[in-house]
């Protein structure tokens, strides 16, 4: 895990589930609060509250946008028993840009572009992974604010958020926010000091971090809270 200093220095991822209990409140699934660590989807007063530590160059963090996000999203947060909050785990400079970028505008925003972003991941990676010298120097050296332009710029992350609604200006503007990077990468290392946390994702319910990785693992929990006896 990269601390916040070295990240912001001038540098050299459904089942059919049946849920029991009292009808859904139509809105809940619509509703995001910004936290002191992430957004908060759902009913911000939920007993279940889900968390998950996520990296944008996460492969497997992908994989769980494509398979359990919507299904949390559509079949246990419209209940009002369960709200998913998520929080960015920092490992590199591209995934701080990246979390620059979903955070880019109001909290109501959030859910959207980060689902915009991470479902690219194996496009925007896979040139990641062929970036030339002239490119990495230019992601290296120079203001933090013109190395996660050119991140953003060689990623495609202006093309991916044009389509979200976002003008190149309106992007900039989050991309060179240093006070806002300081503080994602800061709270990113705050919670691997917190909760020890050794990977992504990382899933998190009842304050208790979970023996759960992937949607198969996860799902288990979140229908055992749905059978418990509070619940019915």
């Amino acid at each position: 895990m990269i601390a916040a200093a070295s990240l912001i220095a001038a540098g050299a991822t459904a089942q059919d589930t049946q849920l029991p209990g009292s009808q859904a409140q139509s809105n809940w699934g619509t509703m995001v609060t910004e936290t002191e660590g992430g957004h908060l989807i759902g009913n911000p007063e939920a007993e279940g509250k889900l968390v998950e530590f996520m990296s944008y160059t996460c492969s497997h963090c992908a994989d769980f946008a494509r398979t359990g996000d919507g299904a949390i999203k559509l079949l246990y947060v419209p209940t009002g028993k369960v709200s998913y909050e998520i929080r960015h785990l920092i490992r590199d400079p591209i995934d701080l840009t990246v979390a620059l970028a979903a955070q880019c505008g109001d909290a109501q925003k959030f859910p959207g572009n980060h689902e915009a972003l991470i479902l690219k991941h194996g496009e925007w990676m896979a040139k990641a992974r062929t970036v030339t010298q002239a490119q990495m120097a230019r992601w290296q050296f120079g203001s933090f604010g013109s190395r996660a332009q050119a991140i953003a710029s060689d990623l495609d992350f202006y093309e991916i958020m044009e389509s979200r609604g976002y003008g190149r200006s309106e992007l900039d503007q989050c991309l060179t926010d240093t006070d806002k990077a300081k503080a994602i990468a800061e709270q990113s290392q705050a919670d691997v000091e917190a909760y020890g946390l050794r990977g992504t994702p990382t899933f998190m319910m009842g304050g208790e971090v979970l023996d759960a990785h992937d949607w198969p693992a996860l799902q288990p929990h979140l229908d055992a809270f749905f059978r418990s006896p509070s619940q019915n």
